[in-house]
């Protein structure tokens, strides 16, 4: 290798290796600032996130088998797995944000280094503290509550119906027979 070469190579080394280094203290600062901000929110938000993404499927798989249950041990049935789904988010909550809340900080730390440089971490920081950010925050909650909440008095009954028709299909394919249609309750006012 020629010095030329051997020059840049050493300069591509060190160029990497001062990309990977530790942020300066300021900079560390800043991130350990952010990391604490969004902890809690985080922490407690990807802890449910990750165990309710399982039970959807699980669910629907419930519900069908439910169907072979005598009928009338289904509704006891029913609250038991209830109780027992609760139970596993219940029982693995705490472990789940011990986790999370262990992997957070290097694992943000990390992200937040590499992805903004000290005045961007600044901004955010400002942004986040700012009490336009809180109100902000709130109002999105809100607003989310409301689209909810809206969406779900237009599209509630479709989604209950198809619902129905998903339940049926199950019961088809598994040869079983679907369980009787509710008697429908009178329209409240």
């Amino acid at each position: 290798m020629t010095s030329r070469k051997l020059g840049l190579a050493l300069a591509f080394a060190l160029a990497a290796g001062s990309a990977l280094a530790d942020p300066s203290p300021a900079k560390k600062a800043l991130i350990d600032r952010i990391v604490a901000l969004q902890q809690r929110a985080m922490v407690d938000g990807l802890a449910g996130s990750i165990l309710q993404r399982p039970l959807p499927q699980l669910a629907q798989g419930v519900r069908a088998a439910l169907q072979q249950v005598p009928a009338d041990k289904r509704e006891a049935t029913a609250k038991a797995l209830d109780a027992e789904m609760k139970k596993f988010v219940d029982e693995n909550q705490t472990y789940l944000k011990d986790k999370i809340s262990k992997a957070l900080p290097g694992t943000a730390s990390a992200l937040l280094d590499e992805r903004f440089n000290e005045d961007e971490l600044k901004q955010i920081l400002a942004w986040a503290e700012s009490p336009l950010s809180q109100k902000f925050g709130m109002a999105n909650a809100e607003l989310q509550n409301a689209v909810a909440q809206k969406v779900m008095t237009e599209a509630g009954p479709t989604l209950e119906g198809r619902l129905k028709t998903l339940q049926a299909n199950l019961a088809k394919q598994l040869g079983i027979q679907p369980p009787p249609a509710p008697a429908s309750k009178p329209a409240s006012k």
